[in-house]
């Protein structure tokens, strides 16, 4: 096994086994390799494979059935929406976030999109809009665009969308969710989001762009999101 000679063994095997899972390689479910056996492919002691997996199922990427092995746990990118940053009340407790689905269509994607997407320009996208409530409050708007023929039929009005949606997404398409690559900035709102967002224009927004995988390295959605920020908070723990 090839490693970085500065990065501790433990943490080598906690990359590779990132990595496995990470590709799609490993699913949610899957049951990951005994110790022993990782020990044994990857040229480790087992006490090394013990703290990588420790280290794994601590930040809840697997889970350890008793009697039975470790799993690959779901990760749940439905609640990862601003990992570090959540809306919340006045103390930064994140509230809870009902969401509405005014809009899906079947259209042409922005060329950006589409690129992102690895489709070619103008290539037909499911496009859905969604806008994020806190009680009768609008405080977000979702924008997404899907590769359509992997969500066949998510554009009919009668298909229910729940605010949980890559768990729909799942268990309908049968295509999991393995990663997102999410990009954080802020902005201005222009006249139209001000107005659907009951704020002045040019107040300020937060804006999250996020990419999102299905195993073997397949982007399936583009997604932009922008939302008030005076209703955005910061929370975390440093230790």
């Amino acid at each position: 096994m090839n490693h970085p000679r500065d990065l501790p063994l433990y943490r080598v095997v906690e990359r590779h086994l990132r990595d496995r899972i990470d590709s799609g390689e490993l699913v949610a479910g899957d049951l990951v390799p005994s110790e022993p056996q990782l020990a044994r492919a990857l040229g480790v002691s087992q006490g090394t494979v013990k703290k990588a997996i420790d280290n794994l199922v601590k930040e809840r990427r697997l889970y350890r059935h008793q009697g039975k092995g470790t799993y690959v746990s779901r990760i749940d990118f439905d609640n990862s929406l601003f990992r570090f940053f959540a809306y919340g009340d006045r103390q930064g407790d994140a509230v809870r976030i009902h969401k509405k689905t005014p809009l899906r269509r079947i259209r042409r994607g922005p060329r950006e999109v589409c690129q992102r997407l690895g489709q070619p320009d103008g290539a037909e996208l499911l496009y859905i809009e969604r806008v994020g409530y806190v009680e009768s409050t609008p405080i977000l708007i979702e924008r997404s665009w899907w590769i359509a023929s992997l969500v066949g039929g998510l554009e009919r009005e009668d298909v229910h969308i729940p605010d949980l949606m890559y768990a729909m997404v799942e268990e309908r398409f049968a295509l999991p969710v393995v990663r997102c690559d999410e990009t954080l900035t802020a902005e201005a709102a222009d006249a139209s989001t001000a107005r659907r967002l009951t704020i002045a224009p040019g107040a300020p927004l937060v804006v999250l762009k996020r990419l999102t995988y299905t195993t073997e390295e397949r982007a399936i959605e583009y997604r932009l999101t922008r939302g008030r920020a005076d209703r955005f908070s910061y929370k975390t723990q440093i230790r």
